[in-house]
């Protein structure tokens, strides 16, 4: 059985590869519903599922060595996925794009600190 998860089970990939390291993240998901009402009715009757959403904010992001080399850059990406590994599953954020990076100068550092994403769709697997 497997520990904790730590910064090398939380990442970005893109196109099969790993392109960079996160040390931690938040997710949260939203839907918007729909109220039904009907005639005479003081309440709704009903509601309808609408969209879900995932808003990820991933924090101290580490490009890896191959990204680097590929000459990869944190705003250029888009339709990336986020991969987390936990003891029993794997959870995959797919069809992510940036929304906001928020960087603090270090001289020859390739780290983003704060990254929110925006995924189109949430899976999860078992391990």
């Amino acid at each position: 059985m497997k520990g904790f998860p730590t910064s090398a089970d939380i990442y970005l990939e893109m196109d099969g590869k790993k392109i960079a390291v996160v040390q931690s993240y938040t997710a949260k998901a939203s839907k918007s519903s729909q109220s039904v009402e009907a005639f005479g009715e003081s309440e709704p009757v009903a509601t309808i599922e609408g969209q879900k959403k995932y808003t990820l904010e991933l924090t101290r992001l580490y490009a890896t060595d191959s990204a680097v080399s590929d000459n990869i850059n944190f705003y250029d990406l888009t339709d990336f996925s986020l991969v987390i590994c936990k003891p029993d599953r794997r959870i995959i954020y797919s069809g992510c794009q940036w929304g906001a990076i928020q960087e603090d100068g270090q001289l020859n550092a390739m780290v983003a600190e704060r990254v929110t994403v925006v995924a189109a769709k949430r899976i999860e697997t078992t391990a």
